[in-house]
């Protein structure tokens, strides 16, 4: 009676028909089809096994390469003074929301594939939703801060000089982490357990709850992609295009000198750049295959969960390439800059010489 499909990680219930008013609190199941005159599904919505162990491994691979990266990263810029900077913090910010996106996603996702039933409890089932998009929230207004810092090295001169650097530095975490944390609120209180039988079985799901108490969270519900699509997509898109436009504007113009201080900060503009690029690839289909499900999939069609068999796997692919963003920000530090790139090796090595103390090797790997 039911076609299970993935909504932002989690599965949730995308019912032929509507749960009664008092679903919120006691456990509920669908009311007969032909009272809503929805036609039943022709076939379940079903994943191929093949692909379930495959996206397990790779979101393994994803895991392993994630943790490690970003720790390396956060490493680096602890132990390395000139790292310490403005533009290199915000990216410790990134860094931080990426191992969050990592730590908690993932392996969320991993067992979502390979299992339907929920057995965490109610607290954990509106904790991860609420991580998750905290994660993505940080990772989001990061990379704006990052941009709009990039267009003020151009723009101020007192700026290129360092001045109120701590000051501004902290201000801005402190907005980033705030913001993040409040707008993952609605997701907490969205989410709920929900106990059904479906195909025999007695089941305990999370998923965005299809009655919501109150007229915002109602809303919220109804406009919930296109919320994500617009903010946690479009405005860092956006927010990078505006402000890179102006500083390339305010170079060719020629009312910024391009003296040693501004070509040396060019570097890590393009650092910038490269991690929106990274994120707007590895973002962008999982919020295509959300934005299909909304414009094509007609409930009252007889083989929509053929089609959601289709969005299964796309979501599930989506969540990769999503994932994946947060384990290839260090590698993409490490292509387009040669700081992190020489404190990288440093790194390294220095790990290696713990491993093998009696081992020298010639001062060269250090430059």
């Amino acid at each position: 009676m039911c076609c299970m499909h993935i909504s932002l990680g989690f599965i949730s219930a995308q019912t032929t028909d509507k749960p009664p008013d008092d679903a919120k609190n006691i456990s509920w199941k669908p009311l007969n089809a032909t009272a809503n005159k929805t036609p039943m599904c022709s076939g379940p919505a079903r994943i191929k096994d093949a692909f379930k162990y495959i996206n397990s491994i790779v979101s393994c691979f994803v895991f392993l390469f994630g943790m490690v990266g970003n720790l390396t990263l956060l490493r680096i810029i602890k132990e390395h003074k000139c790292m310490r900077n403005g533009p290199y913090i915000l990216i410790g910010s990134l860094a931080l929301g990426d191992i969050l996106h990592v730590l908690i996603g993932i392996p969320i996702n991993v067992y979502k594939l390979l299992a339907v039933d929920w057995p965490f409890g109610v607290l954990l089932c509106k904790l991860v939703p609420f991580i998750q998009k905290t994660s993505v929230g940080i990772t989001v207004l990061s990379l704006c801060a990052l941009s709009i810092d990039r267009y003020r090295v151009v723009a101020s001169r007192s700026h290129i000089k360092g001045l109120g650097f701590p000051k501004w530095t902290a201000i801005k975490l402190s907005l980033i982490w705030t913001i993040s944390t409040l707008l993952a609120v609605p997701e907490a209180v969205a989410f709920d357990l929900i106990t059904m039988d479906y195909r025999g079985e007695h089941l305990r799901i999370c998923l965005l709850h299809p009655v919501q108490s109150t007229p915002f969270m109602q809303f919220y519900k109804m406009a919930k992609d296109w919320w994500l699509f617009g903010f946690y997509f479009i405005v860092p898109l956006a927010c990078t295009a505006v402000f890179y436009s102006l500083m390339t504007w305010r170079i060719l113009s020629g009312s910024v000198k391009l003296d040693k201080h501004i070509k040396q900060r060019h570097e890590v503009a393009w650092t910038v750049f490269c991690l929106v690029l990274v994120f707007a690839i590895c973002w962008f289909p999982l919020h295509l295959s959300r934005i299909l499900k909304l414009t094509i999939y007609d409930e009252h069609d007889p083989n929509r969960c053929k089609l959601l068999s289709t969005f299964l796997v796309l979501d599930y692919i989506g969540l990769n390439m999503a994932s994946v963003n947060s384990c290839i920000n260090p590698m993409a530090l490490y292509v387009v800059s040669k700081r992190f790139k020489n404190y990288f090796k440093v790194t390294c090595v220095s790990h290696f010489l713990a491993a093998v103390p009696h081992v020298t090797l010639p001062s060269q790997v250090f430059l």
